[in-house]
């Protein structure tokens, strides 16, 4: 059975490539850099992403990933203090993950679920509809750290966002939903160092310090932007939020500002390669795009800070 003070151990339902990084490939190896064991389930294995010419695999239904949890179960290994979901485009399989993390919940009262509502971005759904209302009224109210796009957040709230007011009262909203964190990873808003630049926004709110008191913070942060198509990062951001959320967990500022530092340096490393393998004036391929994970092993250790974060409000009442 579980011994306390064992390093901290992640849950992670993900897909799964042979080829490359996307899902629990994405998030394994920076977490297990990072010091966690991570236990993961595969939702699908496939050769590689789908964005390449063609594709080929296996997906993991309801039934399955019941069979394989009922296994953790038996050996009474079920003991986690982190879970971390991320694309899921099956209503059955997605109600099933919410069945093992309400008893996973329960047998460790202080599991911490990071929990990315991956549905669609730019304005369009990439998963059925019938998932959102999943996500709205099973799932997100059992997440502790929320990590959606400002498409998901609009969608999980019904409200637009146009201005830095809207998005922190869509982040109050989500608040109200259940998460104790939540961080817009990119928005349409503009930022004040110019088109070339992405805003992101984060907010938490932390009621149960041991004093009683409530602690409010919310930031914002001018990211670069980078002319090309990435796969695997919003599954990156997510496991680097839980990992840096957990080493900083009343400095959502710090968190942020080493997450988004890890993703800059990952992006940077893999943009350049990409470019020097397609040669000049040529648009890297798929494969040649896929994420230097490895080769940036260093930076998602101790990431040089390269973006800072604003803080917008902080209160303690």
């Amino acid at each position: 059975s579980y011994i306390p003070g064992e390093s901290c151990r992640v849950l992670s339902i993900q897909s799964h490539v042979v080829r490359g990084y996307v899902g629990n490939k994405s998030a394994t190896f920076p977490l297990q850099v990072l010091g966690f064991e991570v236990d993961s389930i595969n939702s699908v294995q496939f050769s590689n992403h789908t964005g390449y010419a063609h594709w080929k695999g296996q997906v993991l239904t309801a039934e399955e990933l019941n069979v394989l949890y009922e296994g953790i179960k038996l050996n009474n290994v079920n003991h986690y203090d982190y879970i971390l979901t991320g694309y899921s485009r099956d209503i059955s399989f997605l109600e099933t993950v919410v069945d093992i993390i309400k008893e996973l919940k329960k047998a460790n009262p202080s599991l911490v679920y990071v929990c990315d509502p991956v549905m669609g971005d730019q304005g369009a759904m990439y998963v059925p509809e019938n998932l959102l209302p999943v996500y709205k009224n099973k799932v997100v109210p059992l997440a502790d750290i929320l990590t959606p796009n400002q498409f998901e957040a609009e969608l999980l709230t019904g409200r637009k966002i146009n201005t830095e007011e809207d998005a922190i009262e869509v982040m109050d909203l989500l608040h109200k939903m259940g998460p104790e964190t939540v961080v817009l990873t990119s928005t349409d808003l503009p930022s004040k160092q110019g088109d070339q630049f992405l805003v992101a926004l984060g907010s938490q709110k932390i009621s149960k310090v041991s004093d009683g008191t409530n602690t409010d913070q919310k930031i914002c942060m001018d990211i670069p932007k980078v002319d090309a198509v990435f796969v695997g990062t919003g599954d990156l951001f997510a496991a680097m939020m839980l990992a840096w959320t957990h080493h900083h967990p009343k400095d959502l500022k710090t968190a942020c500002e080493k997450t988004v530092s890890v993703m800059h340096h990952v992006i940077k490393r893999t943009i350049t390669y990409a470019n020097e393998m397609a040669g000049p004036g040529k648009r890297p391929t798929p494969a040649q795009l896929e994420l230097r994970m490895v080769q940036s092993k260093a930076d998602i250790e101790n990431p040089t800070i390269v973006v800072e974060a604003k803080v917008l409000q902080k209160s303690s009442q």
